[in-house]
């Protein structure tokens, strides 16, 4: 399990910087003065300069991404049940995701920003959980009809 753990980690750093990538982007877009912010203006001024808040936010996002990637090994654990798997996930990436948005500056760094941040990252984690869901009970039952397909011809 442990080297499981590593190898997705290190498969996630890209992953994460790909990830850091779309939501510089996303701000950008928000920003609306036709510019790509490559990093908040906020996490330059706290950084003192472009170049090192880029680095800082691409350390972040390498953590963050290895850290989602090594947490997937929770979808493994048969032991557990669906609901434990879901919820131990969601309070893993949760605590890797929202400090690091903290600190590269994706949200206003005050309550509201803070509360609104999290709604909108719990909202988006049950939009992709429940796609997943259902995408996997459709899997699910064709493999079902199959094995009843084949087993009926079997007694044939």
């Amino acid at each position: 399990m442990k080297k499981e753990i590593i190898k997705r980690g290190l498969l996630g750093v890209p992953i994460g910087i790909a990830i850091g990538f779309v939501i510089t982007l996303f701000i950008s877009v928000c920003i609306r003065d036709g510019s790509f912010y490559p990093v908040t203006p906020e996490l330059i001024d706290t950084m003192g300069s472009e170049l090192n808040a880029v680095i800082l936010q691409t350390v972040l996002c390498v953590l963050m991404g290895a850290g989602l990637a090594a947490a997937s090994v929770i979808w493994e654990l048969d032991s557990w049940s669906f609901a434990k798997q879901s919820g131990i996930y969601f309070l893993i990436v949760s605590a890797i995701i929202l400090p690091i948005a903290y600190v590269a500056n994706w949200m206003k760094h005050s309550a509201l920003g803070v509360l609104t941040y999290a709604g909108a990252f719990a909202a988006a984690f049950v939009v992709f959980w429940l796609f997943q869901y259902f995408n996997w009970k459709h899997k699910i039952k064709k493999m079902n009809i199959r094995i009843s397909s084949e087993n009926g011809r079997q007694r044939d």
